[in-house]
């Protein structure tokens, strides 16, 4: 069954014309002839095309993608299956996960959500009239980003995007998130996370704080020092907050402001004044 346009290939998989074309000529997909010799592409070239786009943008050599996407195509089923499919490809390595069971395809029609940031490899896609699975899908990738980030920090990146792409009001890991593309300085990615977080989930405590420590390494002060008051209305007990703000009103000059915070920080932490 080949139900996808070049139409419905641009809209879902937002890859310019140009770049399918590409990935046709290298071998990834032959798509079948419709009227007029249109091309039409069946739900496993969609897979197929975005995934070794999402490889190419990843800097995988051409002979390894190739490897990957044959492999994966092998196992992928003919239509959407019910509870939705997650992708993951870091490095050379295709990873997926479908719901609570493996490879098992329904034949009714889906809408399709693709989503994930190319310059992680990262791919999901998801079934939303399934929430329950999606909920679930998105916690197994979770649990499994917590596993990854002592000793593989890009491949657990790739596994809070999934989580993220599986449910978008997951705010654990939009957080988690943050702090490893911080950490890995990719702060301007970073701040797209903690933004698109606030967006999808609302204000929270953590969240803008960590925003706020993004924002001071980025020598973005006065912003930083707005992060971290909106973080104290909703957590006026969030000491660390209190000290970052002490510190920054110090370097504008307002020491009865840096007083206060610092203050309030040690009282907090327990600690004399002294």
């Amino acid at each position: 069954m080949h139900p996808y346009g070049v139409r419905d290939v641009e809209k879902l998989l937002r890859l310019p014309r140009s770049t399918i074309r590409a990935l046709i000529a290298a071998g990834f997909v032959t798509p079948a002839r419709g009227p007029r010799g249109r091309w039409l592409f069946s739900f496993q070239d969609l897979i197929v095309l975005r995934t070794a786009q999402a490889l190419a943008e990843a800097d995988v050599p051409q002979r390894r993608i190739t490897r990957s996407v044959r492999q994966l195509r092998r196992h992928l089923p003919e239509t959407m299956p019910l509870s939705g499919l997650s992708i993951g490809a870091v490095g050379d390595r295709v990873v997926v996960r479908e719901g609570g069971s493996r490879w098992q395809a329904d034949s009714g029609q889906y809408v399709l959500e693709f989503g994930g940031d190319p310059e992680s490899g990262a791919l999901s896609v998801i079934e939303r009239n399934n929430p329950a699975a999606a909920a679930s899908g998105a916690r197994g990738w979770f649990d499994r980003a917590e596993e990854l980030e002592r000793d593989d920090a890009q491949a657990a990146i790739a596994a809070y995007e999934g989580a993220i792409d599986a449910d978008p009001a997951l705010l654990d890991a939009y957080v988690n998130l943050g702090r490893l593309l911080h950490e890995a300085g990719r702060l301007a990615k970073a701040e797209q996370v903690y933004r698109a977080a606030l967006q999808a989930c609302g204000s929270d405590a953590l969240l803008l704080y960590n925003l706020g420590v993004l924002l001071d390494d980025m020598d973005r002060g006065t912003e930083a020092m707005e992060a971290y008051r909106a973080a104290l209305r909703d957590d006026p007990g969030l000491a660390d907050a209190h000290y970052n703000l002490a510190l920054l009103y110090e370097k504008l000059g307002r020491p009865k402001d840096a007083i206060r915070h610092m203050a309030r920080y040690r009282a907090l932490m327990g600690t004399s004044s002294a």
